[in-house]
């Protein structure tokens, strides 16, 4: 560790593998501050980088027990930082595919497969946004988007012209994509990173 001897870290961890909260908060401190610079740099968030960074040293604390002292500490540690932010960029790509699901899907384009990813909070999520929306424009996008009619069948319907309808639902999509970004659905793409524990 940086200011103490690799004997004073093996006696620490030693210690962590007894149960000893003084030595885990030690521990904690020594590396806690360069690991969440390294999270932030990879997620590009303080509140995810800061979740993460917990969720390591639960997993620390829980597993205290398994620690290999013959090992380096500071590879194991950063190993389970390395694969909690992997297991965040999962979640980020699944989100990302349900939420190209249902994009396809308020687009009117084909919908594939995956539709299926399409799940009950996103369609409760998808409702609220639509509710959002001012009410004619909310009623043009479930005429022309949920309801499958043409713009010209809504024009004649609700007697305004192709163009408005047009502007209404180019200005839905957006006002439908900024909902969801605001809710945390339509997430950021993956990005490929390699954890850096340097």
């Amino acid at each position: 560790m940086q200011d103490s001897s690799q004997y004073e870290e093996q006696e620490l961890l030693a210690l962590l593998h007894r149960g000893s909260e003084q030595a885990f908060e030690k521990i904690y401190n020594h590396y806690s501050i360069r690991l969440y610079a390294n999270l932030l740099k990879l997620v590009k968030s303080e509140a995810e980088a800061q979740e993460i960074l917990q969720d390591v040293f639960l997993k620390v604390w829980n597993n205290r027990e398994q620690i290999d002292l013959s090992k380096s500490f500071k590879a194991y540690l950063f190993k389970i930082a390395e694969n909690k932010v992997y297991d965040f960029f999962r979640k980020l790509a699944r989100d990302k595919k349900k939420m190209a699901v249902l994009l396809t899907t308020t687009s009117g384009e084909n919908v594939p497969d995956e539709a299926n990813l399409f799940t009950e909070e996103n369609t409760a999520l998808l409702e609220k946004a639509i509710g959002a929306l001012p009410p004619q424009r909310q009623q043009v996008f479930r005429l022309c988007k949920l309801e499958g009619k043409s713009y010209r069948e809504v024009s004649k319907e609700l007697d305004i012209s192709e163009s408005t309808i047009s502007d209404h639902i180019v200005k839905a999509t957006k006002s439908i994509r900024i909902y969801f970004e605001n809710n945390e659905q339509a997430l950021l793409g993956l990005l490929a990173l390699a954890f850096c524990a340097s």
